[in-house]
């Protein structure tokens, strides 16, 4: 009994700590949403702010001091365990993917970029088999089909604009492939790095990070977009405060989902970033009263049904390595074992 007990205790324990990081990406996602439509939608004194690869250099910059903070206090070395230009060709994929990110939402709504997320899923499994030679199930490419189709019911049945520009819904939604195709295009070039160079998690976040920085800088400079960005953070506390803020919840949200996915893996990450996706959409529509349709409605339930059924059916199965332990130093499945486009690593924010 004792040990049983004991058994039981530890079952607490676990749900209760998995439950803390599962509320802790929530509710800092939910923040960092809230904020980047905040940034790129709503006035200053008058003023909207203009340069969305200003705000990709500041997240990326509090990154590098989490990731320094990290590798020390897991005594890493800060040395670059890859080739300095294969975390070049990240990071430029990297901050332009975040940069159609955030300019999508001058032309349409932040539940429009949020749902467009899951569009993700394609483009990852083509670079895949691209790149990597991997092969899918015929169960992933079926979730797949669900999430496109519920996603594409919902673009097609109701609002989609964004508030700053309504009449431009097009060049958002041509901005939110570029984002796709970029994103699916690092997320790929960062397992193949993990797989080639065993680099570690915090090795891979400080040094695309600070590259990423650095390519932010230099896309300023040459757009002469620097010092107006500058400027109008000077003369705007309170947008300093926002980016401040929005900065912040990134980074904090990474500590969590790092946490989350080292403790109880890959597919409990997952599920918890379904109930991200859900909770950011219904507090933008809540919080800037955007307007949604019956039809949008079922889109949205179907594209979280079929993810939540993945989710559902992978923690249903036997144990994955992915539980046994850290996802991002995980080995890759050697090419022609079937992979998972949906039990990815942390997302970038």
């Amino acid at each position: 009994m004792p040990a049983q007990d004991a058994q039981q205790a530890s079952s607490r324990s676990a749900a209760g700590w998995c439950a803390f990081y599962g509320l802790g990406i929530i509710s800092t996602l939910v923040v960092y949403g809230l904020l980047q439509e905040r940034v790129m939608t709503m006035s200053y004194d008058g003023e909207l702010f203009k340069s969305s690869v200003f705000l990709v250099m500041c997240n990326r910059l509090a990154a590098v001091v989490f990731a320094i903070a990290m590798a020390m206090s897991h005594r890493e070395s800060l040395g670059n365990n890859a080739p300095l230009w294969k975390y070049l060709i990240v990071s430029l994929s990297n901050v332009y993917a975040s940069s159609c990110q955030y300019e999508a939402l001058k032309y349409v709504s932040f539940p429009v970029q949020m749902l467009g997320k899951s569009f993700k899923m394609m483009p990852v499994m083509v670079w895949g088999m691209i790149i990597s030679s991997k092969t899918y199930g015929m169960r992933d490419w079926m979730v797949a089909l669900a999430v496109t189709l519920g996603s594409t019911e919902f673009l097609m049945t109701g609002p989609t604009s964004s508030k700053v520009d309504s009449g431009s819904s097009f060049k958002g939604f041509l901005l939110l492939g570029a984002f796709l195709l970029l994103d699916g295009l690092t997320s790929t070039l960062q397992e193949k790095m993990f797989k080639e160079h065993k680099t570690s998690k915090y090795n891979q976040m400080l040094y695309i990070n600070l590259l990423s920085a650095c390519v932010s800088v230099i896309t300023l400079l040459g757009t002469g977009s620097f010092f107006p960005a500058l400027a109008f953070t000077v003369e705007h506390p309170s947008f300093l405060a926002d980016a401040a803020l929005l900065s912040g919840s990134a980074v904090a949200s990474q500590f969590f989902i790092y946490s989350q996915v080292k403790e109880f893996g890959a597919l409990v990450f997952a599920a918890t970033m379904n109930v991200r996706q859900v909770c950011s959409i219904i507090v933008s529509y809540v919080h800037y009263h955007n307007h949604i349709t019956v039809l949008q409605i079922f889109g949205l339930l179907v594209v979280f049904a079929a993810l939540f059924y993945k989710s559902v059916r992978g923690m249903m199965a036997s144990p994955s390595k992915y539980e046994k332990e850290p996802l991002l130093e995980k080995q890759i499945p050697e090419t022609g074992k079937e992979d998972s486009p949906f039990e990815a690593g942390p997302q970038k924010v």
